[in-house]
């Protein structure tokens, strides 16, 4: 961006050392401060001193020449009066007329100085007529003039101000404004989006003797049933409490119908709550990569909090949670999305464009080991991950009719210290027992101990998770086409996923 050249303000004083050009301090031909020469008088009359004595009449002085400024003069010789009258008797401080000198002298700009040895003539003023006074510079006047009236306006102004400011100024300050907008917005703008969900997220509290944490849920049904996550609810243990707040601060005390760890859902049901809005399922197979989403939830107890983004990916594979034997991890064929999730937002609603839900809030990626002011809990970096809601559908609906869900299992063992490319099968179970259960779906089909499959349905995997995420994103019933390396060679097998309880 380029700077305003700056403009001198009129009346911009000149350099130092500038001078203004000829004639224009004085009359034309005259320079600045030159004296005016005396006017002719006429012949003096003859006048009377105070005691009688008759003074005669003096000698006039004649007029010489004006001297040109363009040289100095020669030094001309200093004239002498012709004669000196004394004071009269009788008349003390008088002082005689003196002879008449050369009236030029002391006006000539080019005149050479009498030394100081030399005797100067006295000036002596006559009772007659007396040399016109010298004309002040009008550059002085001028001065003195801007003075006085700066004087004058700045006193004037001075006083002006300090009676505005007693009395409070001229008008009160009053700043603009944009006028009173309609509250209606786009239904998928993300306000349209927030205000449509909003009424369906809850806030969750949850304590017992594992402790207890806060997260986030949604109504399912007018029967009262919130979806959320199984992390959330499992601190509370059996005989904890959970404490429900909707979004316009109504609050209730909810109870635990079914959870699964392996999916990483659970259900709760609230009672006697009356006005509830259940909100509406997406089908997260129609779900593209960059579809615009937004996450509701209660990151480090904020309730009612709402974010947007999109979705980054599609079946990312993930694992979470877990205990120290492998049990309880969840393995899930996640959306990845950017939009902020925080501790907090877990059992949330993603939702899309028409404010339907497309996934779970449920697990984050974060940069080194938190060291925040929550527990060492470290915030979001924009990698997010959701259930996809078709799996949390089918998995709620087995919580609430059964109290339990069924996972969908090929029963074999994987080698969890390969490191190659694919997922290995093992020689045999942590116990010694065969590492494909007899009579089990992946028997039935074919697998060996030691095979390395590496497809599913076309899908390249590079591990054990990721073989088991693609399995659980499926029902039991389904079948898979599997690629598997045996003895150096590639071949497909078809398998029909059976049903494990958790």
């Amino acid at each position: 961006m380029q700077h305003p050249v700056a403009t001198p303000a009129q009346g911009t004083a000149l350099p130092q050392g500038a001078t203004y050009p000829q004639g224009q301090h004085g009359p034309q031909g005259q320079q600045p401060g030159a004296p005016i020469p005396p006017a002719q008088t006429a012949p003096a009359p003859h006048t009377t001193q105070p005691h009688g004595v008759t003074i005669p009449p003096q000698p006039q002085p004649q007029p010489q020449p004006q001297p040109q400024p363009q040289a100095p003069a020669q030094p001309q010789p200093q004239p002498h009066a012709h004669s000196q009258q004394q004071a009269a008797p009788g008349a003390p401080g008088t002082p005689a007329a003196p002879a008449a000198p050369n009236p030029w002298a002391t006006y000539d700009p080019w005149r050479t100085q009498q030394p100081h040895s030399q005797p100067q003539q006295p000036l002596l003023q006559t009772d007659g007529a007396v040399a016109a006074p010298k004309r002040k510079s009008r550059k002085g006047l001028l001065v003195f003039g801007a003075i006085a009236l700066s004087l004058v306006t700045g006193g004037i102004g001075g006083g002006i101000g300090a009676y505005i400011e007693r009395n409070g100024g001229v008008t009160d300050v009053e700043l603009g404004q944009s006028g009173v907008e309609s509250k209606d917005r786009a239904p998928d703008s993300v306000a349209g989006i927030a205000a449509s969900a909003l009424p369906s997220v809850v806030t969750l509290h949850v304590s017992g003797a594992g402790g207890a944490g806060t997260g986030t849920g949604f109504v399912l049904d007018r029967k009262g049933h919130i979806l959320t996550n199984n992390h959330v609810v499992d601190p509370g243990g059996s005989d904890g409490k959970i404490s429900v707040t909707f979004s316009g601060g109504e609050t209730a005390t909810a109870k635990i119908v079914g959870s699964d760890a392996g999916y990483d859902l659970a259900v709760v049901k609230v009672s006697g709550v009356k006005g509830l809005k259940p909100l509406p399922l997406g089908n997260s197979d129609n779900v593209q990569v960059g579809d615009p989403v937004v996450a509701i939830g209660a990151p480090f107890d904020l309730s009612n909090t709402v974010t947007s983004g999109i979705i980054s990916a599609k079946e990312r594979p993930i694992t979470a949670g877990g205990d120290a034997d492998g049990s309880d991890v969840s393995y899930v064929n996640a959306l990845q999305t950017d939009a902020p999730i925080n501790p907090g937002n877990s059992g949330g609603p993603l939702v899309d464009s028409k404010a339907r839900v497309i996934g779970i809030n449920s697990a984050i990626r974060s940069a080194g080991d938190g060291g925040g002011e929550d527990g060492g809990q470290a915030g979001s970096i924009g990698l997010g991950f959701a259930i996809p809601i078709n799996q949390g559908k089918r998995v709620a609906e087995q919580l609430i009719n059964d109290g339990r869900a069924t996972h969908p299992v090929i029963e074999v063992t994987l080698d969890t210290e390969y490191l190659g490319d694919g997922a290995r099968v093992a020689e045999k179970t942590a116990t010694g027992g065969p590492a494909v259960k007899p009579g089990g779906p992946g028997a039935d089909a074919g697998i060996k101990p030691g095979d390395v499959i590496t497809e599913v349905d076309g899908q390249r995997i590079h591990a054990g998770e990721e073989l088991i995420v693609k399995i659980r994103s499926h029902e039991p019933g389904d079948r898979l086409e599997l690629t598997v390396e045996r003895d150096g060679k590639e071949r497909t097998i078809s398998v029909t996923l059976g049903e494990a309880g958790d």
